[in-house]
C-alpha cells in the first residue's frame, strides 16, 4: 500500500526517508519523539487531511517556512508540500491544481485514536467530522460541497445578526446551502444506512457479547431543505442563525436500543468507538475494491487482552496497518502482529 514515506521539516522531523513494510510496522518510543508525526505525514500525503490540526501552518518545523511529504502509496508517486504561497500537489510528477484532483484516484485511510472516545461520548460536531472524512473518501464532489456549504452559512449567519436584514442576499446563500445541503444529506444518510450493519458486527465481534449497536443518521431536517428554510424563517430571525440544514446533523448510536453516551459502560463505549472505524474501513474497502490503511495510535495500552486480539482479527489480513506506543509490554498475548516491523522513533529519528 506504502512503500515509502519521505519527509522535510514536517513537525519534530527535519529529514525522513523512511522504506515502508509491506504489512506495516509498530513505531515504538516516549512520548513527543514523532511517531503520531508519521502517522499524521501518511494520512496527508493520501487524505490532505491531519486528525491533528485544521491549521497547515502549525504541520512545519519550528522556525521553517514550510513541509514536505512524498510518497508512494498504491504504486503512485505523490508529493504535498505547504508554505506560506499555499499548498503544492503533485501525482507522478504532475502538478494537480485542487485538491479534489489530487483526491480522486488517492487511496484510502482509517485513523483509529484514544480520542475516538468522543465520538460516543462527545458533541455531535465530532461525529459530523466522522461522516465527513468518510463522505470525502466515498464521493468525490463531497469536499467541494461541504466547502462551498460552510462558506455559504458562515456568509448567511453574519446577515442574519445585521440590524437591517438584506433578505435578497440571505436568499441568495440559501440557494447555495440548498443546493450543496442536499448532496451532503443524501451522502451523510447513504452511508449510515451502509455502515449500520458493518459496525453492528466489529461491535459484537470486538466485545465478545451479543451487543446490539444501532446507527441513525439525525437529520438537521426534513429531505426538502428548501421548505425546511422556509418553515424556519421566523425562528432564524428571531435566534439570528440558521437553525436547519446538515451543520445541524447527528449520528445517534445506540446499544440495546439505549443512547451509548448515557447509559454504556465505559468497556461498551471503547469497544463502540473501535467498531464505528471498523465499520468505516470496511465500507471504504468495499467500494474502493481495496483495503485502506490503518493507522493505529496508541491505542493497545487502553485495551484489555480480549478486545486487543479481536481488534486484530477483525482487521483484514491484506490491510497495512501502521501502530504507536510507547512500550511492548501489553504486546505478549496479543494475537496477528508478528508480521509488523518494529521502529524505534527517537528525537524525530527512526533506528
Amino acid at each position: 500500500m506504502l512503500t515509502s514515506l519521505r519527509l522535510q521539516d514536517f513537525r519534530c522531523f527535519e529529514s525522513l526517508d523512511l522504506e515502508a513494510p509491506e504489512a506495516g510496522a509498530i513505531l515504538i518510543g516516549d512520548n513527543a519523539q514523532g511517531k503520531t508525526s508519521i502517522l499524521e505525514a501518511i494520512c496527508m500525503l493520501v487524505r490532505l487531511h491531519s486528525p491533528r490540526t485544521h491549521r497547515m501552518g502549525s504541520l512545519a518545523r519550528f522556525s521553517t517556512r514550510g513541509f514536505g511529504i512524498a510518497g508512494n502509496p498504491w504504486r503512485s508517486e505523490r508529493q504535498v508540500r505547504h508554505s506560506r504561497e499555499g499548498m503544492q500537489m503533485q501525482v507522478e510528477g504532475e502538478l494537480r491544481l485542487k485538491k479534489s484532483d489530487y483526491l480522486r484516484d488517492g487511496g484510502r485511510i482509517v485513523w483509529l485514536g484514544n480520542e475516538d472516545l468522543e465520538l460516543v461520548r462527545g458533541s455531535g460536531e465530532g461525529r459530523r467530522r466522522y461522516l465527513d472524512f468518510i463522505g470525502s473518501q466515498l464521493e468525490p464532489d463531497y469536499l467541494h460541497a461541504w466547502s462551498r456549504y460552510r462558506r455559504a452559512l458562515q456568509a448567511k449567519n453574519l446577515l442574519l445578526k445585521e440590524s437591517q436584514l438584506r433578505n435578497s442576499e440571505i436568499h441568495a446563500y440559501e440557494e447555495i446551502l440548498i443546493e450543496h445541503g442536499t448532496l451532503i444529506m443524501q451522502v451523510r444518510s447513504r452511508i449510515v444506512r451502509e455502515l449500520a450493519p458493518l459496525c453492528a458486527e466489529a461491535q459484537k465481534t470486538v466485545s465478545g457479547k451479543q451487543e446490539p449497536l444501532k446507527l441513525e443518521y439525525l437529520a438537521g431536517s426534513s429531505e426538502d431543505l428548501r421548505a425546511a428554510m422556509h418553515q424556519a424563517y421566523d425562528r432564524e430571525r428571531k435566534l439570528r442563525q440558521a437553525v436547519v440544514g446538515p451543520h445541524r446533523d447527528d449520528l445517534g448510536l445506540r446499544i440495546h436500543d439505549m443512547p451509548a453516551n448515557e447509559f454504556a459502560s465505559e468497556g461498551q463505549q471503547r469497544t463502540l468507538a473501535l467498531a464505528l472505524k471498523l465499520g468505516q474501513g470496511h465500507l471504504l474497502a468495499e467500494h474502493q475494491g481495496a483495503q485502506p490503511i490503518y493507522l493505529l495510535d496508541d491505542i493497545f495500552g487502553e485495551l484489555d487482552v480480549s478486545r486487543r486480539n479481536a481488534l486484530m482479527s477483525h482487521l483484514p489480513n491484506q490491510a497495512q496497518i501502521w501502530i504507536t506506543t510507547t512500550h511492548l509490554d501489553w504486546m505478549g498475548d496479543t494475537h496477528g502482529l508478528d508480521d509488523l516491523q518494529k521502529i524505534t522513533v527517537n528525537g524525530g529519528k527512526c533506528v
